[in-house]
């Protein structure tokens, strides 16, 4: 068998809802084990320059044509993709006029971004990063007020709301800002969870007012740069799906069995919007690894002359998930491309 070579044209072939000639491989990001697993090695250091690179091999060595890194250790609260399961209402306690005058804002110039560029030899020939978010407009929102204090604030404070929201906003572009400048970077990921299993977290029309118009600089923002960008967003989005694709957004991450088969998803909006990865969480940590190979199969062969798909999860990758099921994906996509 061939050494995998990147190509990341092969990715931007996706987001352009092109047909790429082989199968591409997507996920947000993975967990550290099945890193140090396919690296044959555990991580040498902590640091953020060698976290980086040890992350780069991993996914290299996966058959992706991309590695996602963040742009710093930048953070308004928690890092909400630590392992730790939080309430949504465990808020930072930013609840009325005097906590929002006592906040401490962090400043993303303030955190350290040289490691997009010092990587830039251990790329190899083909391949690029994608920078995703210390979580999104809604998420931070919520992780700052809590999610009941920020239901009765909409209705007693809605001024202020609308006052934090703009402060997260206006960082977080400054955040992918600093990414886009780096020639290491292909895209990047604005995630951002939106709602569970029925509807979203506000009502939709509330989204449209205080969210969406931030997403809208986001994506604005690394088109002015170039680059592509996908939505990351957890939750029953039906009632948004068209405002996404309005607002420009190549690519829409994250699918579940119970809200919409990733196969269901792709008939209804492969045409207006790439689709990335899909293949419900549930089913891949509970599916036999042959289950998981002819899902993955199957969905190449639905996908193979219309494009605009990448093979992989309807998340992320979570320790508790079987290695060898996140791995028949990959035998999957070098099976099919023959």
């Amino acid at each position: 068998m061939r050494p995998f070579q990147p190509d990341f044209e092969q990715m931007l072939k996706v987001l352009r809802r092109e047909v790429p000639e082989r199968p591409v491989l997507f996920e947000l990001y993975m967990n550290m084990p099945l890193y140090e697993q396919v690296n044959g090695r555990r991580l040498p250091g902590d640091d953020q320059l060698t976290r980086s690179r040890f992350i780069i091999e991993a996914f290299r060595n996966m058959g992706y044509d991309y590695a996602t890194l963040y742009t710093s250790s930048f953070r308004f609260t928690h890092d909400p993709h630590e392992l730790k399961t939080h309430s949504l209402n465990e808020g930072e306690g930013l609840v009325d006029e005097a906590s929002f005058e006592r906040f401490v804002w962090p400043e993303p110039e303030d955190f350290d971004s040289s490691h997009l560029g010092k990587v830039a030899p251990d790329l190899p020939e083909g391949m690029k990063l994608c920078v995703m978010g210390p979580g999104g407009i809604l998420e931070i929102l919520i992780a700052l007020t809590g999610y009941d204090n920020l239901c009765l604030m909409l209705y007693d404070e809605p001024e202020l709301v609308g006052r934090i929201v703009d402060e997260v906003g206006k960082r977080l572009v400054r955040y992918y800002e600093t990414a886009l400048q780096y020639d290491t970077v292909g895209f990047i990921s604005s995630n951002d969870d939106w709602g569970f299993n029925t509807q979203t977290f506000l009502s939709p029309p509330m989204l449209r007012e205080l969210i969406f118009p931030w997403h809208q600089k986001i994506v604005d923002t690394a088109h002015k740069a170039g680059r592509p960008v996908l939505l990351h967003s957890c939750g029953n989005l039906a009632a948004v799906m068209d405002d996404i694709i309005a607002m420009g957004y190549d690519a829409k991450h994250s699918f579940e069995d119970k809200i919409q088969p990733v196969e269901e998803a792709y008939e209804a909006f492969h045409s207006r919007i790439a689709l990335l990865g899909g293949l419900d969480m549930d089913f891949m940590c509970k599916s036999s690894e042959q289950e998981v190979y002819d899902r993955a199969i199957k969905m190449l062969e639905r996908t193979a002359d219309r494009g605009g798909w990448a093979l992989g999860t309807g998340n992320s990758v979570p320790e508790y998930l079987p290695p060898k099921n996140i791995l028949a994906l990959g035998r999957a996509a070098r099976d099919f491309a023959g």
